[in-house]
């Protein structure tokens, strides 16, 4: 079975999130079929992603996003997830959300690093979630997180 995934990001984005997740998907699942669009801004992403899922077919989708650091930024990102959520519901697939807020690092090298890292974190948990999802189950409550360092379980005091 060839796994199809449609990646969409924005010219919006400071980092090429979708080159980076094409690559790594082309890593992680060999013959899968990816198709790229982009778009000028968050916004544009939800119905291209739908789009894409009704042309091509696809198996899951990754939404990248970035999220300026105004309040009026905030609100329009709310608007993207609740439309992304639509998607999936319809659809009945994953659309994995990976978008990286402006305002999360002190400065560009970290923004950098925030956006490679959460990029290549999210991809990985679509190769979970399409391939071994198992594993997710093991993984419950340890802590994971996209963009810095994991931060482990919390334990009984």
């Amino acid at each position: 079975m060839t796994v199809r995934v449609c990646v969409v990001d924005t010219t919006f984005a400071r980092v090429d999130m979708g080159g980076l997740a094409v690559r790594e998907l082309q890593r992680l699942i060999p013959g899968v079929r990816v198709f790229r669009r982009t778009v000028p801004g968050l916004k544009d992403v939800p119905v291209e992603v739908l789009r894409m899922v009704e042309e091509y077919g696809c198996d899951a989708g990754l939404a990248l996003g970035w999220v300026g650091g105004s309040p009026v930024d905030k609100y329009t990102y709310l608007v993207y997830s609740m439309a992304l959520q639509l998607v999936q519901l319809e659809k009945r697939i994953h659309v994995v959300d990976v978008t990286v807020h402006e305002d999360e690092a002190a400065g560009e090298e970290e923004l950098y690093r925030v956006a490679v890292d959460r990029v290549r974190k999210h991809v990985y948990n679509l190769y979970l979630l399409l391939m071994r999802p198992g594993e997710l189950v093991r993984m419950a409550g340890t802590g994971r997180r996209q963009g810095g360092p994991d931060v482990g379980p919390l334990r009984r005091p």
